[in-house]
């Protein structure tokens, strides 16, 4: 019966150094050889680095050069570690700690031997999506326990950073590089507080996307905003851009997240009641207004940030609801074409809900106008000779007459330009 094996031990097959005896103790000392730990010197974003062109150029955007932990003075040199993974990076940043992994070079087909180094995301020694760095305590000249920055627990270091920075070294050591000279320690960025079964992605910047649910069982110290409703394990997504600006200066504190004031979110719900208004419910528009989103219990879609852009570039944005679709603004809401706007419905209602009175025509308007003024017209002639018999003898009334003629160039005046009252712009049908 064959034997198919997996995992580590069956990756390394055939790299230099790694057996294939079965003997799980040579295996482990074997393996032991190709991993090792180091702390990053300096890292390969672009090609105004230094060691651009030593990294392979392009190929070797995000290698590394790095210092093996506890192993002074043993530095890479111009050897370098390329990510491990070429779909999902973390790069580090200097001084943080990661795990190398030796394992087939690009050459391995030209030389079977060839092996190089890669390395995987940044150990998380801290806890914390800001940064995890861990300065040499030997080459920077003070043990982290003499640092303010950092406080003994009894079982270890416990990063707290209360100054606005711990004045670490992040962005390069060896190789200096203006355009990555960038990264810039903040004290106030919060990790996010899970909850059981919480998958979480968290960047360095109070960026995060949680994979969650309702979770009802909450105590008043450790809760979020989502579980008001529902039941448990009903599934919840939050993309989150960037945490609020009032957030606490204790950077080392979980936070969960807050829809009102973190800077840009999409939440997609199940069945959760999100506190959550959107800037005008007045809903005076309607005859029976729609649930508002935070008395919404069932599936919806929230994004909310201080300017929201939809733009297609070559078709169309489709916007469409089986109840209804509503556009409000506390100020103007404003609709523009460079060609036109058409609007179709078995009903259109303007300035209320309760509106009953019809719109007029404009073209049968203008030509009803028309009879009219022409019937008019015909009157005024018809006054014009009318006469009155002063003493049995028949003369012209001058009232009437007067009268007749200056209506009749108002008539005129007003039939040459009544077609102008129409819009060229609106039409009805």
């Amino acid at each position: 019966m064959p034997v198919y094996r997996t995992g580590i031990a069956n990756s390394t097959k055939g790299i230099s150094g790694i057996s294939s005896t079965p003997n799980l103790q040579d295996q482990i000392s074997n393996l032991k050889s190709q991993i090792t730990f180091a702390r990053v010197t300096d890292i390969v974003l672009n090609n105004q680095h230094p060691q651009f062109n030593i990294v392979g150029q392009y190929n070797g955007i995000g290698a590394i050069f790095y210092e093996i932990v506890n192993a002074v003075g043993k530095t890479s040199g111009n050897n370098f570690a390329l990510p491990y993974n070429a779909q999902l990076k973390t790069y580090p940043l200097v001084n943080e700690i990661v795990l190398l992994i030796n394992s087939p070079s690009s050459q391995q087909g030209e030389l079977s031997s060839n092996s190089s180094y890669f390395y995987m995301s940044p150990l998380a020694l801290w806890n914390h999506p800001h940064h995890d760095a861990y300065p040499n305590p030997i080459t920077t000249g003070a043990a982290l326990n003499q640092n303010q920055d950092y406080i003994s627990n009894g079982e270890g270091n416990v990063r707290r950073v209360e100054d606005g920075s711990t004045e670490i070294n992040l962005n390069y050591k060896n190789f200096p590089n203006q355009s990555q000279d960038n990264f810039i320690e903040e004290s106030n960025i919060h990790p996010l507080l899970p909850f059981t079964g919480d998958s979480l992605l968290e960047g360095r910047f109070g960026q995060s996307i949680r994979f969650s649910h309702t979770t009802l069982k909450q105590t008043s110290n450790i809760q979020n905003n989502w579980s008001s409703a529902g039941k448990n394990t009903d599934p919840i997504t939050i993309i989150r851009n960037g945490q609020p600006t009032n957030v606490s200066d204790k950077g080392w504190i979980p936070i969960t997240e807050n829809i009102n004031n973190d800077l840009a979110s999409i939440y997609l719900t199940s069945y959760q009641k999100i506190p959550f208004s959107i800037a005008n419910e007045n809903f005076i528009s309607y005859t029976t207004p729609p649930t508002t989103p935070s008395q919404f219990v069932n599936p919806q879609i929230i994004l909310n940030s201080d300017r929201i852009v939809l733009n297609a570039k070559t078709d169309s944005v489709l916007i469409s609801g089986q109840n209804s679709v509503s556009i409000s603004s506390n100020n103007s809401v404003n609709i523009e074409s460079t060609s036109e706007i058409d609007i179709a419905s078995k009903l259109v209602k303007l300035g209320s809900s309760n509106a009953s009175q019809a719109v007029l025509r404009g073209d049968e308007t203008v030509e009803y106008l028309k009879i009219l003024i022409t019937e008019l017209q015909n009157l005024s002639e018809a006054l014009k000779v009318i006469q009155d018999w002063p003493g049995g003898v028949p003369a012209p009334n001058p009232i009437i007459l007067t009268t007749a003629n200056s209506s009749l160039q108002v008539f005129q005046t007003i039939y040459n330009e009544i077609d102008s009252i129409k819009s060229k712009i609106v039409k009805t049908v």
